[in-house]
């Protein structure tokens, strides 16, 4: 023992240094302190002097900067250079154009809750929700989806003229400027609240507000530009749309074909300078409709007239529809969610350079511009969308499985129902949680680069697995379209959220850990920057003090990742009360799991880590649940930690966790250096996994929850369209349960006398009369009987048609001419 003991005492100490991240001199003074100790102990001196002597050809190099910079640091340097992925100016820009939030804790490795805690409750301001409670609230009683989606295949001219008037489409508008100047959360709200009743509607209001001329004219646009356009966008006399999109770039934005050439034109009966614009740009939300069309294109100076670059780049320009040469109006047909959609082409459009958003002192920045707002309106539209579907589909689909029986039980007590109950529970919470926590960042005024991605892909992702659960316990009642379907229309439109602002596969297999690898690092992107100083001598120790920085914290990771996985992530410093402490401590150890995989990956695999998708996925996946899980802690933190909704916490927490550590596996099991992915295995998983699904017994008090009215099903349901009106089915379902519940003893007992007695009516009104002569009801439970019936009715009918209604418009016109002719 004498002779382990100061090794031992020379890797504990190593350990605590690394695992508190305490400075290098500290760590060597403390190992000198414990060697000097052994000694004193009776610890062999031969053993006490080799670890000593150990510690010193570590310590010494590192603390001595003239051994340090011209022996260690300088040929690091120059392999550094070698392995540093080329950035291209595309990259460069993503990265320089966001900030960084609670995402930057998460690849810490060592998160600092209380920068979560300090961050502001998210709260709506009174004129943001006296407008939810006022016109948002009208709007949606207003609304018949089957109307929009099936017969007018557009918003009604009454629903036209009420948002316009009612300064919908200028919620993101300053009052100055006429507009309602909400917040982003205001915003959020209202474009979940709407969701809840039309796809239609939330996305003709939800793209104003997002990515378009007002969200760049507030950022970039001249004053000239704002005091004339952002009035008459706020009021409706301007409708926007954005052309980014065409045939040729998709998700590649920055290879965009359209151009414009630096010339002279004709322009309110001057000639100016100004640009000749060919275009082909198609998927444009509000494009047939809109009068004020914002466009991106590739921008050339040939003749030099305003200065010696040739291509300018990227730039931003607003045309209004009647610029000669603008062909607009036709339409697309997004999977039966017919909102305004459709191409916009033109050839040799000239515009002087006044109509360039921000004026020619932005041409060329195009694409710095977009993608500082892309940031914004990624954060809002989609992932609002998709928390007030599911909402709205948790808590109506819940009131829809109490009251459809079958073999005399509600459908919601089989367990596979309660399955899929507890997903569309457990995931609505998640959704709502990061939706919001999006949404709050930007209020907060951060460009969310990293949170808008994960926003968008996995709220949108787990919104079509809701809508697809919410499908399957709706059986008949979702799949037959009609005025009574308020699922199956959602479900379609499901497809369409997960391809706009970015095809979801290409934002988890490039952007989230792309971004997150570089942006949200402690150290990754100051080292890039240093090793791109021009002067030397300042190259070399900004160098020099991030990458010692960077190689104390891949050893505290390391450390801590190991203990985490050994004692469980029971052990350790976490907030939270008795309840949550266990999943702070958790995120604790994934989190520096990550850090460990990420500088590993990068270290070995350097510039063709981008290339890597596939892993580049999977350790996205671990940053996003990360966040998820963050999010929904606040929520509760937010909340005042109410206890009736532990059940869909611990089941969005323990789904979390499950794919974190699915995630972690299948990138380790694939990871490409095979020995490193052995060791990574044993530091971040030493008893193997141990996290697994939520458990059945989890699931049932879900699926309780959604079933019967209570607090944190009232929670859940904030924020959505319920209101029992004709255009409502659902809402009118939802407000059925409390009746339902009331009645059930009465039927039980209704239904258990009928069984037991021989009389012969068949019907159910003639075996109501004879309940009430044999005694077995009152007349009053009859009367509860028949309205739960007639409530029954309503929630499992489905719609029929005449075999000519449902024929298009146009083949009826064309079969009457044809007959007329014969």
């Amino acid at each position: 023992m004498s002779i382990a003991l100061p090794f031992l005492a020379l890797l504990v100490v190593g350990a605590v240094a690394a695992y508190h991240r305490v400075r290098l001199v500290v760590w060597a003074a403390a190992t000198l302190t414990a060697l000097i100790g052994c000694l004193m102990l009776g610890a062999n001196i031969t053993a006490t002097i080799v670890a000593t002597i150990f510690a010193a050809l570590v310590a010494v190099p590192l603390l001595v900067p003239q051994i340090r910079l011209p022996f260690i640091t300088q040929p690091l340097l120059g392999f550094y250079t070698k392995i540093l992925p080329p950035l291209s100016e595309t990259e460069r820009v993503a990265l320089e154009a966001g900030t960084v939030g609670w995402e930057g804790q998460l690849f810490s490795g060592k998160p600092d809750w209380d920068v979560l805690f300090d961050q502001p409750r998210p709260e709506l301001r009174p004129d943001e929700q006296a407008f939810l409670d006022g016109p948002v609230e009208e709007v949606c009683r207003m609304t018949n989806d089957w109307q929009i989606t099936h017969v007018n295949a557009d918003l009604t001219p009454e629903i036209w003229d009420y948002i316009k008037r009612n300064k919908f489409f200028g919620m993101i508008v300053p009052k100055e400027y006429g507009g309602l100047g909400f917040t982003a959360l205001g915003n959020h709200k209202v474009i979940q609240k709407l969701a809840t009743v039309s796809t239609v509607l939330s996305s003709t209001v939800g793209v104003p507000n997002s990515l378009g001329p007002a969200e760049l004219l507030l950022h970039y646009g001249s004053k000239e530009q704002k005091d004339y356009y952002l009035p008459r966008l706020a009021d409706g006399r301007e409708v926007p749309c954005f052309g980014l999109t065409g045939p040729w770039a998709g998700s590649d934005a920055t290879s965009i074909p359209d151009f414009g050439i630096v010339t002279m034109g004709e322009w309110s009966g001057a000639r100016v300078v100004g640009v000749k614009l060919t275009f082909d740009k198609r998927y444009i939300t509000l494009a047939p409709v809109a009068t004020l069309i914002g466009l991106a294109f590739r921008m050339y100076d040939p003749d030099g007239l305003i200065g010696d670059k040739r291509d300018i780049g990227i730039t931003l320009a607003l045309l209004p529809r009647d610029t000669p040469g603008v062909e607009v109006g036709r339409r697309h047909f997004p999977l039966n969610s017919p909102f305004q959609n459709g191409p916009i082409h033109g050839k040799e459009v000239f515009i002087p350079l006044s109509q360039l958003i921000g004026g020619e002192a932005f041409a060329g920045k195009g694409w710095q511009m977009l993608v500082e707002c892309l940031s914004i309106g990624r954060s809002i539209t989609l992932p609002s969308t998709a928390s007030g579907g599911a909402k709205f589909g948790a808590v109506v689909t819940g009131a829809y499985a109490r009251i459809r029986k079958q073999f005399g039980l509600s459908v919601g007590r089989f367990e596979g129902v309660e399955e899929a109950l507890a997903r569309i529970g457990g995931k609505a919470y998640a959704i709502s949680a990061l939706s919001e926590a999006a949404a709050a960042a930007v209020t907060r005024g951060e460009l969310p680069a990293v949170p808008s991605t994960i926003a968008k892909y996995h709220c949108t992702e787990m919104a079509r697995e809701v809508a697809t659960d919410v499908m399957d316990i709706h059986g008949g009642k979702g799949i037959i379209l009609g005025p009574k379907n308020y699922a199956g229309r959602n479900w379609q439109a499901l497809p369409i959220m997960i391809t706009v602002e970015g095809a979801n596969i290409m934002t988890r297999s490039l952007m989230i850990f792309g971004q997150g690898a570089i942006l949200c690092h402690p150290w990754v992107l100051k080292e890039m920057k240093a090793a791109g100083l021009s002067d030397p001598e300042e190259r070399l120790t900004e160098f020099d003090a991030n990458l010692f920085g960077h190689v104390g914290f891949a050893f505290s990771n390391a450390v801590r990742s190991w203990w985490y996985g050994f004692t469980g992530a029971r052990i350790g410093k976490a907030p939270g009360d008795k309840y949550t402490r266990r999943y702070y401590r958790k995120l604790n150890r994934y989190s520096a799991a990550l850090a460990l995989a990420a500088d590993t990956s990068m270290l070995l695999l350097g510039g063709k880590l981008k290339f890597k998708e596939s892993l580049s996925g999977r350790l996205g996946d671990v940053l996003s649940q990360l966040y998820i899980a963050s999010a929904m802690l606040k929520r509760y933190e937010d909340q005042g930690r109410p206890v009736s909704d532990q059940p869909l916490l611990a089941w969005a927490f323990h789904d979390a966790v499950n794919k974190i550590e699915t995630a972690f596996s299948a990138a380790l099991r694939n990871f490409p250096v095979r020995p490193v992915s052995y060791l990574l295995w044993a530091l971040i998983f030493p008893w193997g996994r141990r996290a697994q699904a939520p458990s059945d017994r989890l699931g049932h008090k879900i699926a309780s929850l959604l079933m019967s009215p209570n607090e944190a099903r009232d929670r859940l349901a904030t924020g959505t369209f319920l209101t029992p009106c004709a255009n409502n089915p659902a809402g009118r379902i939802n407000s059925y349960l409390p009746k339902v519940i009331l009645a059930e003893p009465v039927e039980r007992k209704f239904l258990k006398a009928l069984k037991n007695s021989d009389i012969e009516a068949l019907d159910f009104a003639s075996q109501l009369d004879e309940g009430v002569r044999e005694g077995w009801i009152t007349a009053d439970e009859r009367k509860q009987l028949e309205e739960l019936r007639e409530m029954t009715i309503d929630a499992i009918s489905v719609d029929d048609f005449d075999a000519d209604e449902l024929r298009s418009a146009g083949y009826r016109r064309e079969n009457y001419d044809s007959r007329a002719a014969a």
